[in-house]
């Protein structure tokens, strides 16, 4: 039995006490997962910036954020999820990011008509001050037969180096999966987490067959997934996954599936951004999940 096998049997007999010294779970490094299309590998946890970067240049709240970033990246995080929509956070990422670092910049066209799409993407590579966006994606599926089309020609040009499409509801994967089976596309992005697992029926399946990398938005539904967990002890199995937090917790579930290639879970709290990456130290085994699911329900 290897030292994994043998740490979550202890917790499973609920003997951790006795062998404090080996729950004490090594520093690790970041992982990395394979985007399909390419082979290229990028960190399994990214950054999103949904609100979190929604700022102004300058103020205590901004300044704030740069630390958050520069934990970030420290720990290994590189890529960093943007879009439109998201107010001030392209521009925010532009006077952010140091010009020596290497980051996979991810932004969305959110308008309709092609002209207009063509316009609010060079604003972003404007706004992000990057001469390169690695992954360009369409929006919740806003005119994505109008965008993809440029999309494909930037690509073919090296404007931008994949393409992708995003939802944030459940109820848009039929659409998405359609445009999976038919479109060349790199990405997808999709909410995913422990109480919300709809993708896990048709669209994760699907992603690995076509070949299609996976970012999971929504990983703590907004924030609301901790309500049912505050305050309270972890079980002792969780520390033989690299566990320290509820939220770890709900990483490694969606990490524990081979489909998924990062996460990009929004913070602008230092504490968070160091336990949102420890959770890429290590990847759980799918068996997993079970487990997880069951000892989350008797914490609840």
């Amino acid at each position: 039995m290897n030292r994994k096998g043998f740490l979550k049997l202890l917790a499973l007999f609920g003997i951790q006490t006795l062998y404090p010294n080996l729950y004490s779970y090594p520093r690790g490094k970041m992982q990395t997962r394979i985007i399909p299309s390419t082979s290229e590998s990028i960190p399994v946890i990214g950054l999103g910036t949904y609100m979190s970067f929604d700022m102004t240049a300058g103020t205590k709240a901004f300044q704030n954020q740069v630390e958050v970033y520069k934990k970030f990246y420290s720990l290994g995080g590189r890529l960093l999820d943007s879009s439109p929509m998201y107010g001030l956070a392209e521009e925010a990422i532009g006077h952010i990011v140091p010009k020596t670092d290497s980051i996979f910049y991810a932004t969305k066209v959110w308008t309709r008509g092609k002209d207009s799409g063509i316009q609010q993407m060079n604003e972003s590579f404007k706004k992000m001050k990057t001469e390169k966006i690695d992954l360009m994606q369409i929006h919740n599926l806003i005119d994505w037969k109008t965008h993809l089309k440029t999309l494909r020609d930037w690509k073919e040009r090296g404007k931008i180096r994949y393409i992708g499409i995003t939802h944030y509801v459940s109820s848009a994967f039929s659409q998405m999966e359609t445009i999976m089976k038919t479109e060349p596309i790199d990405f997808i992005q999709i909410p995913y987490s422990v109480e919300t697992r709809d993708a896990e029926n048709r669209i994760l399946p699907l992603a690995k067959e076509r070949k299609i990398a996976v970012l999971v938005n929504r990983p703590f539904e907004g924030g609301s997934i901790f309500h049912s967990f505050n305050n309270k002890k972890l079980p002792d199995y969780f520390s033989s996954l690299g566990c320290k937090t509820v939220a770890s917790v709900f990483l490694k579930y969606i990490l524990s599936e081979p489909a998924v290639t990062c996460i990009i879970p929004a913070t602008t709290k230092l504490q968070h951004m160091k336990d949102n990456m420890e959770a890429g130290f290590s990847l759980p085994e799918k068996s997993e999940q079970k487990n997880i699911l069951k000892y989350l329900k008797e914490l609840s």
